[in-house]
Parts: C-alpha cells; structure tokens; sequence
C-alpha cells in the first residue's frame, strides 16, 4: 500500500475513475429491470458484451414489460428501430461446442440476419486455446454501465426470496430452473466512458471494424430512475484479465488485485464466487489463515456446480483445495458455507456471483471466478470501491451485510447488530444460523473420481495452452513423435472433412447432388438382390467424400419407397457411422496418451454419459454427419452408447424425411387436394413431433442440473 490506498493503476488495477452514482444489484430481477430502463433511454450507442446471451430470454417474467416487448432480442429489435441514430453492438463467446445443448441455435441468425440492420451481432473467437470471453459489460451511450457476474442468458433471472418453486422462474421453453443468485453494478461518469473504451477495443479486434465512436453528452440520462444509487461520488477501479494472444500481451490485474486484498486483510475476507480452484489464490488464503493475527475467511459457495462436465472436473480441484485450507486453518478462522434451506442439500441456491469484501474498506464486484482460467486464460473485467470516508465505509458494509442478511433469511439491520454484539463475522453468522433459509456448512463429499483426474494444469489452465508444452510435459519422450503425427493426420483429417463438406454446399461439386440424377443413376438397385448390401456401401461411400446424409435417404426414399427406404436408409446410415468412427478411433485413441494413462481413464468415465448426447446431436446436428463420427471415434464415448444414439437419433429424423418425401410425390404426382392435404398434415405432425422430442431432451437435460 501506498498512502493509505492499495489500488494502483498499471499494478493491481486499469484505470481508477471517478463516478457520480453506482449501485449494486442483487439478483437477477434488480439487474434485468435496470438494464431494460437504462436500454430505453440509449440514443446513440448500446454495447453488450457476454460469455453467453439468449434472444428469447424474458427480462420481466412478472409481467411489467411496459410498451416494448419482454423478449430480449425483440426488445432491442424494437429499441433500435424507434431511434434512427441508435446502433447496438453485441459480442459474445464464440462458445466450445460441449456447451451447444445448453445454449440457443443460431444466435447469429437471431440477433444478426432477422434483426435491424443497427443491430450488430458478432461471436467472439478472438482468443488462444482453450480460453474464452468471460466478460459482462453492458454500457449505454458511455454514460452508464453495468459489470458483473450476470450474462443476459437463461436461467439467471430470480428474486432475493430465491423460493424453491417460483412459478415466474421458468425459462424459454418453460421450464423451471433452481434459484439463482448473482451480482452486478451499475455506474455512471467517467467509468461508464472507459467501460466503453473497453467494449469497443473489444469489437475492434473481433471484428476488424471500428465501433461508433462516443458521443458526449448524451441525449438523455440513461442512468436507471428506480435505482437508489448506492454509492454518491465515489471512485471505481477496473481491473482485467486478458490472454496473452497474438499481438496482444497478458493483462494479469485481477489476479494481482486478488493477492493485494487477500494480503491486506485486517479482520475478515467475505467471498462469494461460483468457483474455488485457483491454486495461487489458493495459498495466499492459506498464508493468512496460518498467520497468528490474521483474518477471519467467510466463504459462500455453491453446494455443487450445475452441470456434470463441471461436477466431475471443478468441483474435485475445490475439493482438493477446501481440503489444504482447512489443514492449514490451525486458528480456527475459516467457514465455508452454501446458502439454502437447512439441512436440504436439494434446496440449494446456485451461487453465480463473484463477490469480495475486504473489512468494510474494499468492495468488489466482477466477472472473474476464483479459478485458474479467470486469472490467466479468460478475458474478464471487475470493478472495485476503496473506501477512503466514513460514508463510503458503511456503504461498503452494508452491502456485505445486505448479502449475508438474504442469505441467512433475516433483516439487514439484524446482521448489523449481531457484528456488533459479536465483534466478530463468523460469530455473528453462527448467531444468526436457523431453520428454514440460511447458510449451512459445506462439506463437499468425495465423488470417487478425484483420484483420476489431474491437477489444474490441464482442467483449470492458468495460461494459454501450448501444445508442444502439453506433449512435453504428459509423454514420454520415446512417444512424442508417434503421438504428434497421429494428432498431426487427426486434424488433416477432420480438415478435409470440413473442406468437402463445404465443397458439397458451395461449389459445382452440388450440381452432382441433384436429386432426379442421383434417382436415374441408382435405380437399377430396386430389383437387384444385392440391394442391401449396395445401399449399405454407398453410404459409406458418401460418408467417406461426406455427402450430406439427407440427401442420401431422400433418393434411397424415391427409389425404394416409404417403409423399405427407411431400412435401407437406416442400415446405410449406421454402416456410413460405424465406419468413420473406426476412422475417428483408429486416429484418436492414440492421442489421448498426450495426457497421460489418468486423462485416458477419467476420459472413458465422463463418456458414460454419451448416449443422450449422441442421440441429441443426431435429432438436432451440430456438424456434418461424419465429422460427428470422426469425433465421437477420437472421444471416449463408448461404442455401445454411439451406436443406440446413432439407431434411436436418426430413426426419427429417418421417418420424417420419408414420410415428407413420400407425400409430396403424392402431391406431385397426383395434385389432388386431398393428397395435398395429406401433405400439408405429415408434415406438420413430423414437425410436432420433432419438436416434442427436442423438449423431452431438454427436460432431461434440466432435471440432471437441479440433481
């Protein structure tokens, strides 16, 4: 510290800016509401940066959308379009493909094609390896700004009840989702304006193209009107974390600004955050722990992470790490809560946020989890109060007290009271412990699996992933060579598979997928005995040059008819899969040695759980055909699992395309308005049906998250 103040720009810290007004808003319904107000007023430049986002997420599930619609795409459409020197910008993650199920299909085409041309979309994939765009920005005429840990995406909206079964958190597809507690902040002046500095040095290197530039004064004060500035005049620093990538050097503040408050801590370190693996963070909590005078830790954590790949990955390196800070809590100063229902461990609230109070004198709200990957790997930005009055001091506590009181499920004013009568956080906390909504110790058990799994190197990387160091560190020397070229002839491969899937699309190579040549050119197969068997190897044939699968059952559909086109369609697509999984394996299986025999054998674990993916990615494709195949053979996902997946996912799809075809033949042929009809009726009952199954995976899907 110098003169009294820990934050240092270039140090710990981007910038330190003064700001009018902020606020902290707790939990999804404050946040949504003022974003939408504040999005009401933009009348020149609205900037929305996510890790994720969701056209059709609702931003008033009570009802009280006023005159613009709910939805969130259709709300800044209809922004947009009111004001005709308004444009939005918004930049998300251009997301790993394990996270596809849980995200919406085509966003681009969502808030992109079908939208206002001022409404720019673009995914961000302007990041090394491994990494991802972990930031949640959103400024308004760079006035007013919003940092945090909320996306504008499903599942985040709730209320600080957090009831168990709130009729109004359901999401798009209605259905419900656990309670969800998060934090954001809201400030105005000159932070607002380097916030926009931020997201437009974002857009331009994502984009290639420049932002409009800032506007000063705005219009209209977007700042808002039902939200009671917590803050008055008060300074906020920006701290960041971005990757090491290409031309762009690390920025490493918010790992650093971590390390500054852990140390300085007087009296307690109150944290609230979705995650807990950093191993640097890690022991600098430890360090304090150990020391004869130093503070108290509070931790509110989730009971569990929400999805399986998370369960079985960071909550085993939290384990790792609860269990060194607990050995080395010698003074008795560490409390590791989750906030719930007491003793009701399936009533649990999922923590989101990414909260630290340090004493009263240093608030801290931001996107950055304390994971490895938000300290090295991830691109994040948080925002930080130093208390230097009185005011600012007790504003700095009562926030920390507002958290702690809905927690708990009692008033502010009784956290504030038992602090003073205890002179002590835990104390207090232990006080105030009930039945019904509280905070309960968290005892995170055993999965099984910890013993598999590595250390955080490669689950939670701190840094950007460099291959060769992976191959240096996991093999053996006398394998590097064979590993390399069999990851080498991997990547070639699934290359050319790309290459001629879009060669099939976009060159005259598609003139050769006309359907009545294909028809005329395989027709003798209908009365020829080895029909099956030929059927079966030009599937496999098409699989290989990666012919589009549809296109391959239409025609066997017109030449062999309804119910023996789909046999043999059936048959083909599985002898086309089978044959590029071996592919995919043959190739893959080698490489998973990059990691050693541990990732090998925890890779097989998580595969047991592949068979609803397989079907899902077969009802619903996330690539072409054979590229699938070829990853699932590198993958660990049993053969067992790939080939049901395969069966029940694409006999559905199978039908549907054979019943459409067969009934506009009908219709072609026979123009009848009955035929017709009959069209028009398969086609609809198809799409129902299809649709029905999507909901059912979903369901699925949610049900394992509140498990």
């Amino acid at each position: 510290m110098r003169d009294g103040t820990l934050l240092r720009p270039g140090h710990n810290c981007w910038r330190i800016e003064p700001a009018a007004r902020a606020a902290i808003l707790i939990d999804g319904a404050a946040y949504f509401s003022a974003f939408r107000a504040a999005v009401e007023s933009a009348r020149h430049s609205i900037f929305i940066l996510g890790w994720d986002i969701n056209s059709r997420l609702r931003l008033c599930p009570d009802g009280q959308s006023g005159r613009f619609p709910d939805r969130l795409g259709d709300f800044l459409n209809t922004v947009v379009a009111e004001h005709p020197t308004l444009h939005a910008y918004v930049l998300t993650w251009d997301f790993a493909l394990i996270y596809q199920m849980e995200r919406e299909w085509l966003p681009a085409y969502r808030f992109g094609w079908k939208t206002h041309k001022r409404l720019h979309f673009h995914l961000d994939g302007h990041h090394p390896m491994g990494g991802s765009h972990h930031q949640k920005v959103v400024v308004i005429d760079d006035a007013v700004a919003f940092s945090g840990g909320f996306d504008l995406s499903k599942w985040r909206w709730d209320t600080p009840e957090h009831l168990p079964s709130d009729p109004r958190r359901v999401d798009a597809d209605g259905l419900n989702y656990p309670p969800f507690h998060d934090v954001q902040m809201v400030v105005d002046g000159s932070v607002a304006a380097a916030l926009g500095e931020l997201v437009r040095e974002r857009w331009l290197r994502a984009t290639g193209t420049q932002a409009q530039p800032p506007v000063k004064p705005p219009r209209l004060d977007p700042w808002p009107r039902e939200v009671v500035p917590t803050f008055v005049d008060v300074r906020v620093a920006i701290a960041r974390t971005l990757p090491r990538f290409e031309d762009q050097p690390g920025v490493h503040e918010v790992q650093q600004l971590f390390l500054d408050m852990i140390a300085t801590a007087r009296r307690h370190i109150y944290i609230e955050n979705q995650f807990l693996t950093s191993r640097t963070l890690g022991e600098a909590l430890a360090r304090r722990l150990g020391d004869k005078e130093g503070p108290e830790v509070v931790l509110v954590l989730p009971l569990r992470t929400s999805g399986w790949l998370e369960q079985h990955t960071m909550d085993v390196l939290r384990l790792r790490l609860l269990r060194r800070l607990r050995q080395q809590d010698v003074h008795n100063r560490l409390r590791i809560y989750y906030a719930g229902h007491d003793g009701m461990t399936n009533r649990w609230i999922n923590i989101h946020g990414k909260v630290m109070v340090i004493d009263d004198r240093m608030l801290r709200i931001g996107s950055a989890n304390l994971s490895n990957r938000s300290m090295g790997l991830d691109s994040e930005c948080d925002l930080v109060i130093e208390a230097d009055h009185p005011t600012v001091v007790a504003r700095v506590a009562h926030v920390r007290n507002t958290l702690l009181a809905e927690h708990l499920g009692v008033e502010v004013t009784q956290v504030a009271d038992a602090l003073e009568r205890e002179g002590s956080l835990i104390a207090a906390i232990e006080s105030l412990r009930g039945y019904g909504r509280t905070l309960n110790p968290l005892e995170p058990e055993s999965s099984g699996i910890e013993e598999y799994l590595p250390d955080e190197r490669l689950i939670d990387p701190e840094r950007p992933i460099d291959p060769d160091e992976l191959t240096d560190e996991f093999v053996p020397p006398d394998q590097r060579s064979p590993v390399r070229r069999r990851l080498a002839a991997l990547a070639a491969l699934l290359l050319v598979l790309v290459g001629l899937a879009a060669a099939w699309q976009f060159t005259p190579l598609n003139e050769w997928l006309d359907i009545d040549r294909l028809v005329q050119a395989t027709g003798y197969l209908r009365d020829s005995p080895l029909a099956p068997l030929l059927v079966m190897g030009g599937f496999v044939i098409g699989g290989l040059l990666v012919v589009p699968v549809s296109v391959l059952i239409v025609v066997t559909v017109i030449v062999f008819g309804l119910w023996e086109g789909v046999i043999y369609s059936l048959l083909g697509t599985v002898a086309s899969a089978l044959t590029t999984y071996a592919i995919g394996s043959r190739l893959g299986r080698a490489g998973m040695h990059l990691a050693g025999e541990r990732i090998n054998r925890i890779s097989q674990r998580l595969a047991r759980r592949g068979l609803l993916t397989i079907v899902a990615v077969r009802i619903i494709p996330v690539a072409p055909f054979s590229i699938i195949n070829v990853v699932a053979g590198a993958s660990h996902v049993r053969f067992r699992d790939y080939l049901l997946g395969t069966v029940i996912g694409m006999t559905p799809g199978l039908i549907a395309i054979a019943i459409i075809v067969t009934r506009v033949q009908s219709a072609i042929s026979r123009p009848e308005p009955e035929n017709i009809a009959l069209m028009v009726v398969a086609a609809a009952a198809v799409i129902t049906t299809l649709l029905l199954v999507r909901g059912w995976l979903a369901r699925r899907r949610n049900g394992r998250m509140e498990a």
